[in-house]
């Protein structure tokens, strides 16, 4: 694969990239719609599968922001057409990594010295390269070590990335008004947490101390020694990625239902017991260890629930508010997705949105346990959000609703119920929830 010996890191060069990619996907609707006009029958899909390529193209050369944004748009699968999310999922593990030469630069400015001074051994070829930063392996005193290493300048473009991606996503999601900057700070400031390798270091401590008691998962020890706010060294986990492992093992199948168990568990052990969750949840922040643990790693992404959120967005899930509209209308008022000056259509209206969404996405919490595998849940999933995608009226209203919370909460959610259905995996509910 191609590297790189330099990332744009100024607005103008960042816009021009930006720029540039529309002017191919501007191409390929002419190119469309000139064979439409020619009556060829183009096929829709291969238009999505042209821009999901050109767009995925420019954004992995910005890496940063950028490329973090179709990452976390990759995760939800019926947000996007089935081409963008294959092409965005690809920010994951697919992107061109820095050059050698740059590595070495970046070691030596922010660890104070060349890499094979600092280290017994040090690959400088990359072994996995993302949005933020890529990962070498290096040995110190007989230790397999991951040194992760920070794209130069992404902490410093992201206001400006977040600016250029904001009219997209204020169309895509029929946000309006100027609330809407309450959701972009709230994703500005977790990027920018994300930008800080010193936090993910005592985030990444914290997860293992508090969690490591938690059947079949691990989690690597890291050395603040050989650390910086833009480089992180950690143990080597032997493992493979968990979307490589399902490729390999896909389920129904007793050590997928392990798999998922532990995810599971993991999660709602955050979420209930710490009210601080892990909410970045990807394959490839998920290894599968040659014994068949999980191995969670990558602790840059985390989100504090706070007691007056956490309390009503779980109480929507409870049967007895579910079925007692004014109590379900007084918990949405508290949650932001109801406001002080709807009207009455638009009270009933989201009023009925929501509900038929709480008893869908709520599924899991009401049974024992729940298959994450079955194709009926996930039916109901895409004719839902195919219903309200294509809903005259949900346009003609304000999108912006809930509140800030929600992005990483709902994420998570959306994160985890889809690696669960990688895994084809039924799992017990209540060991660790709300409900109990």
């Amino acid at each position: 694969m191609k590297t790189l010996d330099y990332i744009p890191t100024n607005k103008i060069e960042r816009a021009s990239t930006l720029v540039t990619t529309g002017i191919k996907v501007g191409g390929n609707y002419l190119k469309y719609y000139g064979q439409k006009a020619l009556n060829q029958a183009p096929e829709k899909e291969q238009l999505d599968e042209a821009n999901a390529k050109d767009i995925y193209d420019g954004l992995k050369s910005l890496k940063g922001s950028a490329l973090k944004v179709a990452q976390m748009l990759s995760m939800d699968r019926n947000l996007l057409p089935q081409a963008y999310v294959e092409q965005f999922s690809l920010s994951q593990f697919s992107v061109p990594p820095l050059s050698a030469p740059l590595v070495r630069k970046l070691v030596r400015k922010y660890l104070g010295a060349n890499p094979e001074v600092i280290f017994d051994t040090f690959a400088t070829q990359s072994i996995h390269a993302a949005s933020i930063g890529q990962v070498h392996q290096a040995v110190k005193n007989g230790k397999k070590l991951a040194v992760k290493i920070q794209y130069p300048g992404v902490a410093d473009s992201i206001g400006s990335d977040l600016s250029l991606v904001k009219p997209i996503a204020l169309r895509m999601f029929n946000l309006k008004g100027a609330d809407t900057d309450k959701f972009f700070k709230e994703v500005e400031i977790k990027l920018l947490e994300e930008t800080d390798y010193r936090l993910e270091l005592s985030q990444g401590q914290e997860v293992a101390q508090n969690c490591g008691h938690l059947p079949h998962l691990q989690f690597p020890n890291y050395y603040e020694e050989w650390s910086s706010d833009k480089i992180l060294t950690m143990d080597w986990m032997e493992g493979e990625h968990l979307s490589e492992y399902v490729e390999k093992h896909p389920g129904p199948n007793p050590e997928n239902d392990r798999l998922g168990q532990a995810l599971w568990d993991f999660y709602m052990y955050q979420m209930h017991v710490r009210k601080k969750v892990h909410a970045d949840p990807h394959p490839g922040n998920f290894l599968v260890a040659p014994n068949g643990d999980l191995i969670a790693i990558d602790f840059g992404c985390m989100k504090t629930v706070p007691e007056e959120f956490y309390i009503p967005y779980f109480e929507l899930s409870r049967p007895e508010i579910l079925n007692d509209e004014q109590a379900f209308q007084q918990r949405l008022h508290t949650l932001e997705i109801l406001t002080p000056i709807d009207k009455d259509e638009e009270i009933r209206f989201f009023t009925a949105l929501f509900h038929r969404m709480m008893l869908l996405f709520t599924q899991p919490f009401h049974q024992e346990d729940f298959d994450f595998g079955a194709s009926d849940f996930w039916d109901q999933i895409a004719a839902l959000s195919q219903e309200y995608s294509t809903d005259s009226q949900l346009r003609k209203m304000n999108g912006n609703r809930g509140s800030k919370h929600f992005i990483y909460i709902n994420r998570t959610f959306f994160g985890l119920y889809s690696l669960l259905n990688d895994l084809k995996a039924r799992v017990k509910i209540y060991n660790y929830t709300y409900f109990v």
